[in-house]
């Protein structure tokens, strides 16, 4: 699975019970990293572990809060011990508490903003000693076309607008280690997320993606695949020049 060009790195991905982070870790795996599949609950990571190793890869269920320093802490040692230190961290951890502003609790926007941004803070603080240590780092930071501003989204686009500073001044602050950081952004993909959508909007998941389609140039909605193809390209050894960007992947122009 791994090649001379390629070397065998581990790598962290938060949020990889499912959708875009389970995509993500398969895709890391298949390019022959060890993969941290890490969620709130280890149990929950464990068709992601068993996805990966039963196409030969390595993996581990690693259950932390993201937002939790301590637990953070502890999380990043058993992956050490076991996988080896990460040089590659994919912050994809996230929720959505959607209202319109008025109607938004200040729990709702708390708790979107701990996970998303309070999240990759921590995970990145603590992934990012052992890649200046390496020498040679890949963080990969999950923004979302919602930065750009969308209608009852006022915590997420927030949150994710957020990503991409925070993304933007890590490129800055560990270039020099080595250590590139860039954003994937997606649009409109087909996960469970964008399914409780649906369903909270009271329209079945078939109409709710023809309805999203009619509005993406290329025709169709998204993939997690389609999102971790572009985690992949910025956490590979040929991307070591870019840094600092911030990658739209929505099926057209978003940006």
């Amino acid at each position: 699975m791994t090649s001379s060009s390629s070397p065998s790195r581990t790598a962290i991905v938060t949020g990889a019970a499912r959708g875009i982070g389970a995509a993500t870790a398969r895709r890391l795996a298949a390019a022959g990293h060890a993969v941290a599949v890490l969620d709130l609950d280890a149990a929950a990571c464990a068709d992601t572990v068993a996805a990966i190793e039963a196409d030969g890869g390595r993996a581990l269920a690693v259950g932390a809060n993201v937002a939790d320093a301590a637990a953070v802490a502890s999380a990043v040692d058993t992956i050490v011990a076991e996988l080896g230190a990460p040089t590659i961290l994919v912050n994809n951890a996230g929720i959505i508490r959607d209202n319109m502003l008025f109607k938004m609790s200040e729990d709702d926007w708390d708790a979107v903003m701990t996970v998303h941004l309070r999240g990759a803070f921590v995970m990145t603080k603590a992934a990012q000693a052992h890649m200046v240590e390496a020498g040679w780092g890949r963080i990969v930071n999950l923004s979302s076309t919602s930065a750009l501003g969308n209608r009852g989204q006022a915590n997420y686009a927030a949150a994710k607008a957020g990503m991409q500073g925070f993304t933007k001044t890590l490129a800055i602050e560990l270039g020099r280690y080595g250590v590139t950081a860039n954003a994937v952004a997606p649009g409109f993909i087909q996960t469970d997320m964008t399914r409780a959508t649906a369903e909270r909007m009271g329209v079945s998941f078939e109409d709710f993606v023809a309805a999203m389609a009619k509005e993406i140039p290329v025709g169709r909605g998204g993939t997690p695949e389609d999102v971790a193809t572009a985690v992949a390209f910025f956490a590979g050894e040929d991307a070591g020049f870019i840094s600092g960007q911030v990658l739209y992947v929505a099926g057209g122009p978003r940006a």
